[in-house]
């Protein structure tokens, strides 16, 4: 039978606050209950989240959880991501909630996704169809290869730390022609913002700005080139 629809139910904290963020990244509430049990709805488009209030909810320690198919990640991601910025004026990168950027995973077929996690804890992951994906030859180097791995650690399974453990022994053995020393240099920044750890951020990101790139490297890389930008102004 086909038709079918599928509604994730997830918990939340408080419903205010859950509607609150969601509301920051473009979806509409239709449905607003304080009783007999708290409960919310928001959508955008054809995307549609349920959420029930549980009072000693540790957002923390939360295991809700689930996929959204769409068309464009990164549309969907760039919307965010202005929401974000009225709001707070930056990403939000690190704590709950936050916000991944999108990358190709090699868990995923290298379809390029990002993650959401919301007030609750809850982590919405946004995937393309399989069908949608960019085909991407797997890495080559090293260093390509040990980022594929360190994604997989830090996006998929939110292990930063283990995740810049792997970047920083590869990186130290790399030169500065290495093919994939940019993209690596950014995730490694990111990693290092999740951490708070400014001072190496800082360092990876002034690393970034010695590169000798090309014109069409430039252009290549924007989206990466940007991504840096965006993480320096989060540096306090």
């Amino acid at each position: 039978m086909a038709g079918e629809t599928t509604i994730p139910l997830l918990p939340c904290r408080s419903i205010d606050e859950t509607a609150e963020f969601y509301r920051m990244l473009g979806f509409t509430e239709t449905l607003h209950q304080t009783r007999p049990n708290p409960y919310t709805v928001l959508v955008s488009e054809d995307i549609q989240l349920h959420f029930f209030g549980v009072d000693d909810l540790e957002p923390e320690t939360t295991l809700g959880t689930c996929l959204v198919i769409v068309p464009d990640t990164g549309a969907l991601f760039d919307r965010f991501a202005a929401g974000m910025r009225a709001a707070h004026g930056k990403l939000l990168l690190t704590g709950i909630p936050r916000m991944t950027r999108p990358r190709k995973r090699a868990n995923t077929g290298n379809r390029a996704g990002f993650s959401v996690v919301d007030p609750g804890g809850n982590t919405i992951r946004f995937f393309p169809a399989a069908e949608d994906a960019e085909e991407r030859p797997p890495a080559t180097t090293k260093l390509g290869k040990t980022l594929e791995r360190a994604i997989v650690l830090g996006d998929a399974k939110g292990d930063a730390s283990q995740a810049a453990k792997i970047l920083d022994a590869t990186l130290a053995k790399t030169p500065d022609t290495d093919p994939d020393l940019l993209e690596a240099l950014a995730y490694r920044a990111e990693l290092a913002t999740r951490q708070a750890d400014h001072a190496r951020a800082r360092e990876l990101l002034d690393r970034i700005d010695t590169l000798d790139l090309t014109d069409q490297a430039r252009a290549t890389h924007a989206p990466t080139l940007a991504a840096a930008a965006d993480l320096r102004t989060q540096l306090p």
